[in-house]
């Protein structure tokens, strides 16, 4: 047994081809195939059932692949080990990010960090706080950058920054006559809100007092996924929608027209990267929080202390 065949046959689950799976790892597919045929033979069991297209593991099979995750996450560990004694910033770094601070971020940080990390290679996906935590626990993520979480005690925040909350109101609102205004002065039925599973929506759902249960309009009920359609949807179709602080420094002075401030303390999240705890990556973590903050408008630094973060 060696770590090739615990990739290939990683590979095979992941593609359930045998044909892509060696081309993913570079080598022949009568080569992947000889080689897993010989851990089979080894083990004395069928890791994949080759009578089934798509080809699928068999029960012993899923447990075995479990295992040689594990064992090359792992083996991935020693080289960090010895990356993080020699002081060597070099490597991969997969990151998770929420949909919600992805398009204000990146665009700030990305490119001035490649320049300076030329030997770290970025890997960011787009995914939802929880997809996040899973990804990080099964170790096929080292980072997340989401709002913070309390009740998470498994993994590791790194806080990077916090910024307020703002409202986004229709002319044709009370609201828009308003210079600040108070969560309780927000109706729910005027209020659009993103998607189920994005935790900024559940932020907003505590900021205004609402449950789950909440009824959203008596003839049309719409959730997105991206907040620059709920700001469209304010302008066409009138109401409210809350935005972050990075989302409102991207918009237009015609637009910031429809922005109110909430009355103190206002409302805001944290933002922060999430690490497991036992990482082996702290070097180019540390790193990214470098990027991030030093590339960051700096208004987003001098946001008062006195918030109320949720």
């Amino acid at each position: 047994m060696n770590i090739q065949q615990l990739e290939y046959i990683v590979a095979v689950d992941n593609y359930r081809h045998f044909v892509q799976a060696a081309e993913h790892c570079n080598v022949t597919q009568p080569t992947l195939s000889m080689m897993i045929r010989k851990l089979e033979e080894e083990l004395s069991v069928k890791i994949f059932d080759r009578t089934k297209q798509p080809i699928v593991p068999t029960g012993i099979g899923r447990e075995i692949i479990d295992q040689a995750k594990t064992i090359l996450r792992e083996a991935s560990r020693m080289n960090e080990i010895a990356k993080h004694f020699n002081g060597d910033l070099s490597g991969e770094l997969r990151i998770g990010i929420i949909p919600t601070i992805a398009p204000y971020l990146l665009p700030h940080f990305v490119n001035p960090f490649i320049t300076n990390y030329p030997d770290i290679k970025l890997h960011v996906s787009e995914m939802i706080t929880e997809r996040i935590i899973t990804e990080l626990k099964q170790g096929n993520l080292d980072v997340g950058i989401i709002a913070s979480l309390s009740e998470e005690s498994s993994l590791q925040e790194i806080p990077l920054y916090r910024e307020r909350f703002y409202a986004y109101v229709s002319e044709n609102t009370d609201l828009y006559a308003k210079k600040y205004i108070l969560p309780a002065d927000i109706e729910p039925n005027e209020l659009w809100l993103l998607e189920e599973g994005h935790c900024f929506r559940t932020q907003i759902q505590r900021l205004c007092e609402l449950s789950r249960n909440s009824q959203f309009g008596s003839s049309f009920s719409y959730r997105s996924g991206s907040i620059e359609t709920l700001i469209r949807m304010v302008e066409k179709n009138g109401g409210i929608t809350i935005l972050p602080e990075m989302a409102v420094m991207e918009l237009s002075d015609e637009r910031k027209k429809h922005i109110r401030n909430f009355q103190f303390p206002e409302p805001a999240r944290e933002v922060c990267l999430l690490v497991n705890r036992e990482q082996m990556k702290s070097r180019l973590i540390d790193a990214l929080k470098t990027g991030i903050t030093a590339y960051l408008p700096q208004e987003i630094f001098e946001t008062n202390t006195e918030l109320r973060i949720l």
